[in-house]
């Protein structure tokens, strides 16, 4: 059980909730501070002028609403922006939202009443899933749309899937004794004006972005391993003149991975062999191309990047993103643009780009297994049958460089595409939800280049028959990929050993810091690496 209410959510917890099923409680002393946030307004706002409560919203702001419409016009502002398109976003970002939105409400700045906060819980932890849409939200004035979709349910309307089906929900409702919000003041605004779609959907992504950042140091360790590479370019003495504090932990994460390995070799007994000064032409390689040498200088900035997300966007899931703030610490209702998605939207933006270097790695990674030209140790596409006549890992290439391209295009930023709407008064917006949502679709397509670089590299460890002298933690990862994926040498369709391995990977506990929380460390994504020694 999870409380929510008395201290910062951080990924961890995001984790235990939303793949773990924790349930979640609310703090008492956060409730009943939202009681006495809601009873501040109930007061405050008689015989005032106050933005969306007893006005339009929007560039209607200017109209006032006459005292016996007021709290149907928090109804048709849900239902006129409960307007999405595109595909249903995946449950699982959905509980993100909902988990983002009701952390943001109990902080007790939003005037609603604990009925609004208590129905969020239920949603969650009864995993009820509301149909929100993928298209809809500017991230202006918050994700008005996706959080509409929220709204929508949760006044007893949309649809919601249940168990695995699309129902509506009342039904739902009703089958499970779940009472409707009703609105007391200003429920409807409170619950769309924020950042909460993208805030949830950027925590999922980070989680994400952590683990195949974890696969991504595995797959490059196996791979210098197989060729056997030397040791020093990711030493500790190499990597530490170099200030980055990225760089430095993909290395220490490389040594972890490696040490006890009977395949990487040590420069000093091979190229420094004073017999080697007698050949005009060298058989070991002196230096190996840059997709294997300078693992800790590629995956160094993208760490640090995670990291720097995961800062931005949790202290966005601890904030206030509503408008106007109601604050009954100070007997006053302030207005301006806290529900502005900027801080997520640049994040999302970097940490896009940065797992699309990540898939480009791999995708490099994975064009030296093929070409025997290159690697001069595997057989054309580590096909193990016979060349020619069999095809090896052929048709898997094509559809991870397929897919890489599309990673590059999809990187192109957000953050700097805004366009001007609502009769021009969110003239500049953030586009924050289609940045989150551009950027998990290049973190699934990441899962699947890596999952294929998987399948290349036991198919290179069954060519040379290495297995025993892989390190202990390669030597684990081998057998947990063969258990699901036998080796082959026949021709046979590898769609499905794809979609296994790539489903199973994307919520497997690493191997590279053996956390069993699914992140690195219970307080960040990132921060449970080996020493750096």
């Amino acid at each position: 059980m999870i409380q929510i209410g008395e201290r910062d959510l951080s990924c961890g917890d995001f984790v235990e909730i939303l793949f773990r099923e924790s349930p979640i409680a609310l703090d008492e002393q956060a409730m009943a501070n939202v009681e006495e946030n809601f009873r501040f307004l109930k007061g405050f706002s008689s015989n005032k002028l106050i933005y969306g409560i007893n006005t339009g919203f929007g560039p209607m702001a200017q109209y006032k609403v006459s005292e016996e419409n007021l709290l149907q016009l928090q109804y048709n502002l849900i239902r006129s922006h409960s307007s999405g398109g595109g595909d249903l976003l995946d449950p699982v970002l959905v509980k993100a939202l909902m988990l983002a939105r009701l952390n943001s409400m109990i902080r007790a700045y939003s005037g609603v009443h604990q009925e609004t906060i208590i129905l969020l819980r239920e949603l969650i932890n009864k995993n009820i899933t509301p149909c929100i849409y993928a298209h809809g939200g500017v991230g202006a004035s918050g994700d008005l749309v996706q959080l509409a979709h929220l709204a929508l349910v949760m006044i007893g309307d949309g649809e919601v899937i249940y168990k695995g089906e699309l129902r509506p929900t009342a039904d739902v409702f009703h089958e499970l004794g779940i009472k409707p919000l009703s609105i007391h003041i200003r429920e409807g605004l409170a619950l769309i004006n924020g950042t909460s779609a993208m805030t949830g959907i950027g925590m999922v992504n980070i989680i994400q972005a952590g683990k195949l950042l974890e696969w991504s140091v595995m797959l490059s360790a196996m791979i210098n391993e197989i060729v056997e590479a030397f040791d020093d370019h990711y030493s500790y003495e190499l990597n530490i003149v170099k200030k980055h504090r990225g760089q430095n932990k993909i290395a220490a994460m490389l040594r972890d991975v490696l040490k006890d390995s009977k395949m990487i070799r040590d420069r000093s007994q091979h190229l420094y062999n004073p017999e080697n000064l007698n050949q005009e032409k060298f058989e070991d390689k002196v230096q190996e191309y840059y997709s294997l040498r300078c693992v800790s200088q590629v995956l160094g900035p993208i760490y640090d990047t995670i990291n720097q997300a995961e800062k931005v966007v949790v202290d966005e899931l601890n904030s206030v993103n509503d408008n106007p703030v109601i604050d009954h610490h100070n007997h006053n209702i302030f207005h301006g643009g806290n529900f502005h998605g900027d801080y997520v939207s640049l994040e999302m933006d970097k940490l896009k780009i940065a797992i699309t270097k990540l898939s480009m790695l791999s995708e490099r990674q994975l064009n030296y297994l093929m070409n025997e030209k290159l690697n001069q140790k595997f057989p054309p596409f580590v096909n193990l049958g016979v060349l020619g006549f069999n095809f090896g890992m052929q048709g898997m290439q094509f559809t991870a460089t397929s897919t890489v391209a599309e990673n590059q295009t999809l990187s192109f930023p957000m953050y700097v595409h805004s366009i001007p709407n609502n009769n021009d008064n969110q003239d500049i917006v953030s586009m924050g939800c289609n940045a989150a949502i551009m950027t998990k679709k290049v973190i699934d397509n990441s899962f699947e280049v890596l999952t294929i670089q998987m399948m290349a590299v036991v198919q290179a460890i069954d060519h040379l028959g290495c297995e025993s002298k892989l390190s202990p933690k390669t030597q684990s990862l081998y057998q947990e990929v063969r258990n699901l994926f036998p080796v082959f040498v026949e021709d046979l369709p590898k769609y499905k050993d794809l979609q296994l391995l790539r489903d199973h990977f994307k919520n497997a506990d690493p191997l590279v810091s053996g956390n069993k929380t699914g992140v690195f460390s219970t307080n960040g994504v990132l921060n449970g690496t080996p020493s750096d020694r």
